[in-house]
């Protein structure tokens, strides 16, 4: 089962998928960033915020809702301390939670994952889904946190 996403959460307009997966450190041999990014929730819903009221509340955290700039389709939940991308997603498969690492250079870090046992299962505009050899579901993503550059890992 793939996890549906879609091309709402941030305006690429104008770039080529092939762009908006080489990040700016693509061309420096074997470096590039990564961390983990966030958490997923997955919901298979008809009411998004609904969904996100709970686990706002579940959690402690608020909720933002703009389906102009984020989507019919997703909830962001704010994180007090700006750490992690948490959102809530309404998808067509059984709810669960998955993993975004975040990345300067997508391509980069699906060959690294690839290289220790995960799985590319689809490419979808700016990221990727990929599959842990235990069978987890989790998104390799274009930067998503202020202190990405400051907190990320550099992997060479």
């Amino acid at each position: 089962m793939l996890i549906p996403v879609s091309d709402e959460r941030t305006d690429f307009a104008g770039q080529s998928d092939a762009d908006l997966m080489r990040g700016p450190t693509t061309g420096r041999k074997g470096m590039h960033k990564s961390r983990l990014a966030g958490f997923i929730v997955d919901c298979q819903t008809g009411d998004v915020e609904q969904a996100a009221a709970f686990w706002g509340a579940a959690l402690g955290l608020k909720t933002h809702y703009d389906p102009a700039t984020g989507g019919e389709n997703y909830v962001r939940l704010i994180d007090p301390n700006e750490r992690l991308h948490i959102e809530v997603q309404k998808v067509s498969h059984p709810s669960r939670v998955h993993l975004d690492i975040e990345t300067d250079d997508v391509e980069a870090e699906v060959k690294r994952l690839e290289a220790l046992g995960a799985k590319l299962v689809e490419r979808v505009r700016s990221w990727c889904v990929m599959e842990a050899p235990t069978g987890q579901r989790f998104c390799v993503v274009r930067p998503q946190s202020r202190d990405f550059a400051e907190r990320a890992h550099r992997w060479s």
